[in-house]
């Protein structure tokens, strides 16, 4: 395997594709999973339940959580934050974890935060500075019309992401 990891990169894993790049203080865990010509960019943390596909980006301050799935060719922006955990305490650990799956050429903003147990559809793109979570039922009466929302909602849903989760609308707030 040919792969390049930074001098102060600490990569604890065995599993990392050809032509990945680990830079400057990233730092993976045992068990994790990367694909083939990624970027990991400085300051990332992956766990060791994360599998990464290949040809994904993962900018400066990433953290990717136990349960998280990146697909193919998906784009994670700088400090953006994938959960797994919705009721978290300190040293009390859920019996199962929530996986986070993000299908393939997704794209995810700056600062966005993913809350667990979504799917993210192929080709979709989340804005910067975004929450990420189911929306509640109250929304479903309101979706063909976008212009009644407050100016603090944004709703950003492609047509790939629509049909990956058509029982599933999907709510983003400014954050």
């Amino acid at each position: 395997m040919s792969f390049f990891v930074h001098p102060n990169a600490l990569c604890e894993t065995n599993s990392i594709g050809d032509g990945t790049k680990m830079w400057a203080f990233a730092h993976v865990l045992p068990g994790a999973k990367i694909g083939a010509d990624c970027n990991i960019c400085d300051g990332v943390f992956i766990e060791g339940d994360v599998i990464v596909g290949d040809r994904v980006t993962i900018k400066c301050g990433v953290q990717l959580w136990n349960g998280v799935r990146l697909a193919d060719d998906v784009f994670v922006g700088p400090n953006a934050t994938l959960t797994n955990d919705n009721f978290p305490r300190s040293k009390r650990y859920p019996e199962k974890l929530l996986e986070t799956i993000v299908h393939s050429g997704a794209s995810i903003g700056a600062n966005a935060t993913i809350l667990p147990g979504i799917t993210i559809g192929s080709g979709a793109m989340i804005g910067a500075g975004a929450r990420y979570r189911p929306m509640p039922s109250w929304w479903a009466t309101r979706q063909e019309s976008p212009d009644t929302l407050p100016t603090s909602l944004t709703i950003l849903i492609s047509k790939a992401l629509a049909r990956k989760t058509a029982t599933l609308p999907i709510l983003l707030l400014k954050v």
